[in-house]
């Protein structure tokens, strides 16, 4: 351990270094067999965040997992997690609680600092919400990779709180007041990491916006070699995410109903299950949930995928164009880092369109049919080279290296 006068030394340096002069690479004596505290917020199913988690801890041999409600089933953790320790919260015991651990927010930054990760030699914080409060030694290197701020507690809570239908009663106040409360708690803890990564140019802009802080973009890992670059496209459009109010599956739908002649497929399930498959018109079908194969022909085989929401990143996306398949996408939030736009760039991959509305999102689709012909499959899977698992493991082991690099000053 440091002594005391290189701790504070390295303390001042965490908060007055610019971003630019953290080291390019690990120091020489870097060890991937470290012991590392992984904190991740939840693991309620796999998706986006959770791809990250397994492949940050299949770089880390000796990573442990420290979760606050752990809900994988044991064929994931098979696959992805094999021999990783997961230490989840006293909360995970509740009964039930996979039910309802979405309304214990207001309560998770409390268990998350519950997590003693002290021991460790140094700490990764997956965040989206809470584990980047997680408490640790001065001298003890944290890097924190940032899905997003707080979505609910900062620029989108009036979104939430509309869709949630809490208004200014009783219940709508308390609401309210806890997520001032959230947001006072995500303020003082915004210094804690030494360096915080960005997966999106987007969600860097959040960070800087709310935090004052500069980030590194990392984009999320994707795993080009399971999404073989098709040709041959069906008739067809995609839609594919978790069915939760801020994908704006709704108005990709609405708008497909304007469009009886084109076929669209929407792939996934979530809290909106039921209320889309009522607004959908006839020529838009569900397929739920896919197994893995199933979902990546899907994905495949489409000849655009259509995208209306604000996402952070959008792994699926990028898998999209991995596949040989332009996007259709609103162009905000990781879309923009995704997609080639038509018009802007010499090889485009996709079109981006302006504004949330049915008539912009119907416009898109008819300049894409009309320009098609120079939205090849090849440029698409060239695009989705940037996003590939060795770019992501590259850039996380030099991120970890600086970070330790910067409390080894004396």
């Amino acid at each position: 351990m440091l002594h005391e006068r290189s701790s504070d030394l390295a303390i001042a340096a965490k908060v007055e270094m610019p971003i630019d002069e953290f080291p390019a690479a690990p120091a020489p004596d870097f060890d991937r067999y470290a012991r590392i505290a992984v904190v991740h917020d939840w693991c309620p199913n796999f998706r986006g965040g959770e791809r990250v988690l397994a492949q940050i801890c299949k770089q880390l041999p000796n990573a442990e997992v420290f979760t606050l409600f752990d809900f994988l089933p044991a064929e994931v953790k098979e696959q992805y997690f094999r021999d990783v320790e997961f230490h989840a919260s006293a909360a995970n015991r509740i009964p039930m609680v996979r039910k309802f651990y979405r309304s214990l927010f207001f309560f998770c930054p409390f268990l998350i600092e519950q997590f003693d990760v002290t021991g460790y030699d140094a700490v990764i914080s997956s965040s989206a919400a809470f584990s980047r409060g997680v408490i640790t030694r001065p001298d003890q290197p944290h890097l924190c990779y940032v899905h997003s701020p707080v979505r609910y507690a900062w620029d989108e809570q009036f979104s939430y709180l509309q869709q949630g239908k809490l208004g200014f009663g009783p219940k709508g106040m308390l609401y309210r007041y806890m997520l001032h409360r959230l947001r006072t708690w995500d303020t003082r803890t915004a210094h804690g990491p030494d360096l915080m990564l960005a997966n999106s140019n987007y969600v860097r802009s959040r960070i800087h916006h709310i935090y004052g802080r500069d980030a590194r973009v990392v984009f999320p890992p994707v795993s080009l070699k399971e999404l073989p670059c098709v040709e041959d496209k069906d008739d067809y459009y995609v839609s594919a995410s978790f069915l939760a109010p801020y994908k704006r599956t709704d108005l990709v739908i609405r708008a497909f109903n304007e469009m009886p002649s084109r076929r669209l497929v929407i792939v996934g399930e979530g809290q909106q299950s039921a209320s889309l498959r009522a607004l959908a018109g006839p020529n838009v079908t569900f397929s739920g949930f896919l197994p893995r194969k199933e979902y990546i022909e899907t994905l495949a085989r489409a000849k655009a995928m259509v995208f209306a929401g604000c996402e952070d990143f959008g792994i699926a996306l990028a898998e999209a164009q991995a596949c040989g398949t332009p996007l259709i996408a609103f162009g905000r939030g990781g879309a923009v880092d995704i997609a080639r736009n038509l018009g802007a760039n010499p090889e485009p991959t996709g079109v981006l369109f302006k504004a949330q509305t049915i008539e912009h999102l119907k416009e898109a689709v008819k300049r894409f049919e009309e320009n098609s012909h120079l939205i090849t499959p090849q440029a698409c899977a060239k695009n989705a080279q940037r996003f590939s698992e060795e770019n992501f493991d590259r850039a996380m082991l030099e991120s970890i290296g600086a970070v330790q690099a910067l409390h080894r000053i004396t």
